[in-house]
């Protein structure tokens, strides 16, 4: 008889808080957990890596990014989608996942051993790329994009690694061998090693540049990094496939972990059109609601990053520097989003939906809106700081990065679980359907969203910097804020309503004979 996984009614009271994990599912949970560990670990290091390239190439800039996600990631994700769906029907699932995850590999490989040591035979002079942004200054950063084009190649490919590995490969291996009893126990341990991916990619980017800085061996410290980079990226990935094929080989042959005829017959296929898609938004309140909670938190933290990433880039103007800033960043964010994980949970304990759901918004408009004010008269400040022994510019740098860490810990600690919260009154169908809808085309227009309205400042202000279009930023990130929050208040009001009627249904279900 297969042991019993209901849930953790057998635990001990600490375990059921910390580990509520059967000793005999740690043969899936371990391998599923290194798996995400992996993943995680190498999308940390090459967002951190991506920045640092691009943001500080010559030529380019902060401003560089959001013309990269709206002309170049998006349209590259609608490709990816489409490749994807074709390919989906050719491979079974266990080759469709390698073919995912290859040439991610093999690129950035590729990459940081052969393309960036040779960058002259790959991309246009410097000298060159500076003559057509003179001769055509309304399209600087378009130029920049095409002129660092490996970069940008790089910059897109680890953005998709997110959508690609992370949401899609990954969350639907896990939810094709997860039954619903055991989600909500095994889940929460992956939420964990995602936080701990976060600590280790920290330690690696510091470790890596601090040890490149003091290598009298090699001559571009930027250079000896990346290699290190790009080669630990390879190795993780070889043992995402790895451990993948173990479990195909001993795990899931195994029915008390994987039943493939029971997965068969309870999954949905959805093959909604993208306006079927819009459509279900727009028709059901609900989950246009919840759709609106995603977007504003996409187009409001683009804004505050962006005009961030643009002090960063002037107090670490190389690519060495800014990386090891960024991955100092990163290890203190997996710190603190740990102690929120366990904030987070009492607040959902304690208060109600729309009180831990609202936490996310106001910290944001708090935080990033003195953040803004500050960046905007911090001019005006100058001389006081000066008197006390600060730079402007290392406030602002400091300012934004603490605004970063606390609105992020808050957002995997309490955004992202009310979200998911937000789904559980409706049918069935609509879970599937709406989340589906919700998740990849809300989360992808809140990042092109915020990228597009910077995009459109740039090109009417040509050569305008992110502090000359900070003001018109700042506008908009207060009123998408105040939307969030109106937002949040009446998707609280819509739970409650659909709470106390399946109360009432189920109080008269079971009053009936």
């Amino acid at each position: 008889m297969a042991p019993n996984t209901d849930g953790p009614r057998d635990f001990s009271t600490l375990r059921k808080l910390f580990f509520p994990i059967h000793t005999y599912e740690l043969k899936k949970v371990l391998p599923m957990a290194f798996i995400f560990f992996f993943i995680l670990t190498i999308y940390s290091l090459l967002r951190n890596a991506k920045d640092a390239l691009v943001v500080t190439a010559p030529n380019s800039g902060a401003e560089v990014l959001s013309f990269l996600k709206l002309f170049c990631v998006t349209p590259a994700a609608v490709i990816f989608l489409v490749v994807y769906a074709k390919a989906s029907n050719l491979l079974a699932s266990e080759k469709l996942f390698y073919a995912t995850i290859a040439p991610f590999i093999l690129f950035f490989g590729l990459f940081g051993f052969v393309i960036y040591p040779n960058l002259e035979l790959f991309q246009p002079s410097i000298a060159n790329v500076t003559a057509w942004q003179e001769a055509f200054p309304r399209y600087r950063w378009l130029i920049a994009i095409g002129g660092n084009w490996t970069y940008s190649l790089f910059y897109i490919l680890a953005e998709l690694w997110g959508s690609a590995i992370i949401s899609l490969s990954f969350w639907q291996f896990a939810n094709q061998i997860t039954r619903v009893s055991e989600a909500k126990r095994h889940y929460a341990f992956f939420g964990l090693m995602a936080q701990t991916a976060l600590l280790l990619s920290g330690t690696i980017g510091e470790s890596v540049a601090k040890a490149s800085s003091l290598s009298t061996a090699a001559v571009d410290v930027w250079g000896n990094s990346l290699r290190w980079l790009m080669g630990l990226v390879v190795v993780f990935g070889l043992c995402i496939m790895a451990v993948y094929r173990w479990m195909h080989l001993r795990v899931l042959t195994d029915k008390r972990f994987y039943d493939p005829g029971a997965a068969r017959s309870s999954k949905k296929k959805l093959t909604m059109s993208m306006a079927q898609s819009f459509k279900t938004i727009f028709t059901s309140p609900y989950l246009g609601l919840i759709a609106m909670l995603v977007v504003s938190y996409g187009i409001s933290i683009n804004f505050v990053e962006g005009v961030w990433k643009s002090q960063l880039k002037l107090r670490y103007p190389d690519p060495s520097g800014y990386n090891l800033f960024m991955s100092r960043f990163t290890l203190i964010t997996g710190f603190v989003s740990m102690a929120m994980m366990f904030v987070g949970g009492n607040i959902l304990r304690m208060f109600r939906w729309f009180t831990a759901a609202v936490i996310t918004p106001a910290m944001l408009l708090l935080l990033g809106g003195a953040f803004f004010i500050f960046v905007l008269f911090k001019g005006g400040l100058e001389g006081f700081l000066s008197n006390i022994g600060v730079s402007s510019l290392v406030l602002a740098v400091f300012f934004g990065a603490t605004v970063n860490v606390l609105v992020k810990s808050t957002k995997y600690a309490l955004f992202d679980l009310t979200k998911e919260m937000a789904y559980i009154p409706l049918d069935e169908e609509m879970k599937v359907k709406g989340k589906a809808v919700v998740d990849v085309l809300g989360g992808r227009f809140g990042k092109s969203g915020g990228a597009g309205y910077q995009a459109l400042l740039f090109l009417l202000m040509p050569g305008a910097s992110y502090f000359q279009i900070a003001p018109f930023v700042a506008v908009a990130f207060f009123a998408i804020c105040g939307f969030w929050i109106l937002s949040v208040k009446g998707l609280g009001r819509k739970i409650e309503v659909l709470a106390a009627k399946k109360a009432e249904e189920k109080k008269l279900a079971s009053a009936a004979p």
